[in-house]
């Protein structure tokens, strides 16, 4: 599977870590602790910047340099495997390198799935069943999504939506993260991907958390299919 393009490091990181291909923390990484559908913010701080979740546990910090809450974490807990979450690249705290190993894959590709062109095109062919971190199997595009109190009749549409051939399509494209702007419709793509991916860590897939639970705003719902449709017809 193709990996997803890689954004820039934010600025005002630990700067430029040198890469090794050895580290030996890597046992210490726990996929059934993993949890990339929340809000991708600090634990500590709320910050919604160069944020990072550590792999040992799943919580999510803030930046990797010194006197920052990622660093403050490796060092009390000996946790000291993390990923960025806006570039995908997986760093060792406190001693600051960037660890290249291809065992850590599975961790990307669940974090941000990616597809071939070919791989979209063959998905409503696909038998072949996935499987969690947990042994559970799982058909991709046939999963659950998280009742968040009062959501169930919102996850029935985006199923729905989740299998209309070209809405899917574009969405699982490679591409269509350059073509929209609403970052609703950017979170809408995210779900359609882990929905329809085969490297998922659980077998459900849970909306962010940033909506007011418990509001049955159909309103909402509809503007939100409006901007998906703008957007693709842009």
């Amino acid at each position: 599977m193709a990996a997803a393009t890689k954004r820039k490091a934010p600025e005002g990181d630990a700067g430029a870590a040198a890469k090794r291909r050895k580290c030996p923390y890597l046992d210490t990484v726990n996929h059934q602790l993993l949890d990339f559908d929340f809000e991708k913010v600090c634990s500590v701080s709320l910050s919604d910047q160069n944020v990072y979740a550590c792999l040992v546990c799943g919580k999510y910090f803030k930046g990797r340099g010194r006197s920052t809450h990622a660093f403050t974490h490796s060092v009390q807990s000996s946790h000291h495997v993390f990923i960025n979450l806006q570039t995908d690249r997986i760093y060792c705290l406190p001693d600051n390198y960037e660890v290249v190993d291809n065992t850590l894959k599975p961790v990307q590709d669940a974090l941000r799935p990616a597809f071939e062109p070919a791989q979209v095109a063959r998905l409503d062919q696909n038998r072949i069943l996935a499987q969690d971190a947990f042994g559970v199997s799982y058909l991709p595009g046939f999963i659950g999504l998280n009742n968040l109190k009062h959501t169930d009749y919102i996850n029935v549409v985006v199923q729905a939506l989740a299998h209309v051939p070209p809405l899917r399509d574009f969405f699982l494209a490679n591409s269509a993260a350059s073509k929209v702007k609403s970052k609703l419709v950017l979170r809408f793509g995210e779900l359609l991907r882990k929905m329809w991916s085969p490297h998922n860590f659980k077998n459900t897939v849970r909306w962010a958390r940033r909506a007011r639970l418990g509001l049955l705003a159909a309103c909402v719902l509809m503007r939100s299919c409006g901007l998906v449709h703008a957007d693709q017809s842009a």
